[in-house]
């Protein structure tokens, strides 16, 4: 059950909760089954199935069958009741693909709380979200949506997977504001505006574009600024409603608003003091204002941790009252006793658990699952039809993406790869493809090694390997070759299955922050380049690192990240030319830990961010080479209208070479009386343009985005004074500018 396997990644060892959850689950099953079973196709409909009616009305129908057992089981991350004829579906993790099971390590079998479980069912899968990110491509976002949708409907409703899912735990909308931050790899970057856009285009992807039902349910996760592991489930982040409304809740707001998601995670930190799953801003704002009529859960362990660590309440009966009353409707923990117990003592009322459950009801409702049609509940159902997975149009797909997602940090002119005989390829990831805490199981991988051995026989290139440096192994090659590619970063799990324990410092993952941005093995890069200058670092990260030696030294470097089942092609797709690549970053590289802030600050305005770092990058955010150039034209304001500004500039492709540039527009505004960012992305876009040929790229501009949080009014207020809309490729490289009022 996917409920086993939230609670044991999240318990962090509690092993008699483990236990006492999952006999508690089976036991709830095996009555709603047996009861399920005993619903015949003759029976008379409710009501509630009466789909001429508003949805809150149904909603409203459904509850008053339930019995108050009922409507606490509701409040469990299973949604159902077999009685009144509903399914019951759950929920699965899916940040970039699919995933069925636990943690995984290379050889594919998975891991939870360090103990082996069954291998895994196969799916489709992405480069970690980090990487979905530096592709700057919302439509391809989308895409990726839209196939894991498809597996989940497939899984969800054939006769294979045993577990159960239509909420589907997707996207990660926090911001990586430090990348000191474990979880690093499962945002999409530091920007509140990249962040929102590629959020909006997955939950879309994941939800589906039918006008009455859903795909799936996309549950965004962790609200709210949630970035710092070490002590989460006691810290508090703390810093104003401005930076709240401008940059911490962003996305969240604009998933909720724009994609439609009516459902997300609270964090286990606390906000100024409140811990999230029962802070009040999730009824007063999230639901009030934005509108989120649907989910709203806490992160695994996080109603126990109100009394065991943040010791806000004095018992998980209080506990559970006080979770229902903050507008909560979901437990990721052990919680029925408790809330009855609360229930009968009159510190929570009926009434008030209706309230909540309401907007889980409303979730499965969307998902068709209070009907006895939905044009999606087909999927799944033909046993003879071709997996999601195995498709070759996914998979090439996969491949696409992968190389969309690389980022060429500097190139002297020896990449793409020509004119060679022999190619040496080296390092712990150049012939293995790791998972990482919440990624499923691919159906096959394709490694760098793998990949660079077809292209060698493609472009007749004999191709060596050695995984490592021992007994020299590494560097008898590096003489023998023409060229070196380094293959090497970080584990994405800490290379220990052990709870919060990453042995390697600049490392990091759920539970542990990083603390060094070193890479370890820059030594041996140093050593391969002495013998053989023509030494290529191939860096498979999850996260930025501090490499000034090699950014000085090496005469190219390029970054990936884990997990895609492509990985192979992805990379060597770039690296031979065939895949030009457009890759950027989406977090500030530095040059040295010691230019960040104390990590527990979260006030950003503090140096953090390239919206307020003072000092010089090693790599600015929005950076990222290509094999051609581009020069930018004149920058116009085109139009507006009551919502948006349309500025034109005029890009040009200098080279000689087919390539995408992502055109990024920054707002300042020079004459404001009011404190902002240096400058602020508000627009960008990827767009191909073939050698020789220029494009008139438009870039839209809300006029919504150019406000600021006005805390004495509570309101965001328009800036009056002269707009200035810098465009260029690099938050650092800005190229032409115009500006309006």
């Amino acid at each position: 059950m996917v409920f086993y396997s939230i609670c044991t990644i999240f318990a962090a060892g509690n092993h008699s909760l483990i236990k006492r959850l999952m006999k508690y689950y089976q036991l709830f099953l095996t009555v709603a089954l047996g009861l399920a079973a005993r619903l015949t196709a003759s029976a008379q409909p409710y009501d509630f199935q009466n789909t001429k009616l508003s949805d809150d009305k149904r909603v409203d129908l459904f509850v008053k069958h339930l019995t108050l057992d009922e409507k606490m089981m509701w409040m469990s991350p299973m949604l159902g009741t077999p009685r009144l004829g509903v399914p019951i579906y759950g929920c699965y993790e899916g940040l970039h693909g699919l995933a069925l099971g636990g943690p995984s390590r290379h050889n594919g079998v998975k891991t939870v709380d360090g103990k082996e479980v069954p291998n895994d069912l196969p799916t489709t899968i992405f480069p970690q979200a980090y990487g979905m990110g530096a592709t700057w491509d919302p439509q391809l976002i989308q895409r990726i949506g839209e196939i894991e949708a498809e597996e989940v409907r497939w899984y969800a409703q054939g006769n294979i997977a045993k577990r159960k899912g239509l909420v589907v735990f997707a996207p990660n909308a926090d911001l990586a504001r430090d990348p000191r931050w474990g979880r690093t790899e499962e945002s999409f970057g530091e920007d509140p505006y990249l962040t929102a856009q590629l959020s909006v285009a997955m939950v879309k992807g994941l939800q589906g574009n039918d006008q009455r039902y859903w795909k799936t349910a996309a549950l965004m996760k962790h609200f709210l600024a949630n970035s710092n592991e070490d002590g989460r489930d006691s810290t508090s982040s703390n810093f104003d409603e401005r930076l709240f409304r401008e940059y911490y809740s962003y996305p969240f707001y604009k998933g909720i608003t724009e994609g439609g998601s009516r459902a997300f995670m609270a964090s286990y930190n606390s906000w100024n003091g409140t811990p999230m799953c029962v802070h009040p801003c999730l009824e007063e704002i999230t639901r009030k204002e934005w509108g989120n009529n649907g989910i709203i859960c806490t992160d695994g362990g996080a109603y126990g941790m109100l009394v065991s660590a943040h010791h806000y309440y004095h018992d998980l009966t209080a506990a559970a009252a006080g979770v229902v009353k903050a507008g909560t409707s979901q437990f990721l923990d052990r919680f029925q006793p408790y809330l009855k117990e609360a229930v009968e003592k009159g510190l929570v009322t009926e009434a008030e658990i209706e309230k909540v459950i309401k907007g889980n009801i409303y979730v499965a409702l969307k998902l068709g699952l209070l009907d006895d049609k939905c044009p999606y509940a087909e999927i799944g159902k033909d046993s003879t039809a071709m997996p999601p997975y195995e498709r070759d149009e996914v998979k090439q797909f996969v491949r696409e993406v992968t190389a969309k997602s690389v980022v060429l940090l500097k190139n002297n002119g020896i990449l793409p790869i020509k004119g060679v005989k022999k190619i040496a390829v080296v390092g712990p990831y150049a012939d293995k493809i790791v998972y990482d805490w919440y990624s499923g199981t691919a159906p096959y991988e394709n490694t760098i090694l793998k990949a660079m051995q077809e292209a060698g026989r493609e472009y007749g290139i004999e191709i060596l390997y050695a995984p490592d440096n021992q007994f020299g192994r590494a560097e008898a090659l590096a003489r023998e070759a023409d060229m070196v590619l380094v293959c090497t970063g970080n584990h994405p799990y800490g290379t220990d299955r052990t709870w919060k324990v990453c042995p390697v410092p600049s490392d990091g993952r759920e539970a542990n922050d990083r603390h060094s941005l070193q890479l370890p093995d820059e030594d041996e890069i140093r050593r391969l380049q002495a013998i053989n200058p023509n030494t290529v670092l191939v860096l498979v990260s999850s996260f930025p690192y501090v490499i000034n030696w090699s950014n000085e030294h090496l005469p190219a470097i390029l970054q990936v990240t884990h997990c895609s089942q492509e990985q192979g092609h992805g990379v060597v797709d770039v690296l031979m030319g065939k895949v030009n690549p457009a890759g950027r970053t989406t977090q500030t590289w530095v040059k040295d830990i010691l230019d960040l802030p104390e990590m527990m600050d979260y006030d950003i305005r503090h140096g953090r961010t390239y919206m307020y770092f003072e000092g010089t990058p090693l790599y600015p955010f929005g950076y990222g080479l290509s094999y051609t150039r581009f020069e930018y034209g004149e920058a116009k304001v085109l139009k507006q209208d009551k919502q948006r500004i349309y500025v034109t500039v005029p890009v040009k492709n200098v080279g000689e070479m087919d390539g995408d540039e992502v055109v990024q527009l920054y707002v300042s505004y020079p004459e404001s009386k009011v404190e902002h960012p240096k400058h602020q992305l508000k627009a960008f876009k990827r767009v191909t343009i073939p050698a020789g040929q220029t494009c008139d790229v438009v870039l839209e501009v809300a006029k919504i985005d150019l406000t600021y949080w006005d805390e004495t009014n509570h309101t965001f207020v328009p800036e009056k004074g002269k707009i200035c809309f810098e465009i260029g490729a690099s938050s650092a490289d800005l190229r032409s500018s115009c500006s309006c009022m």
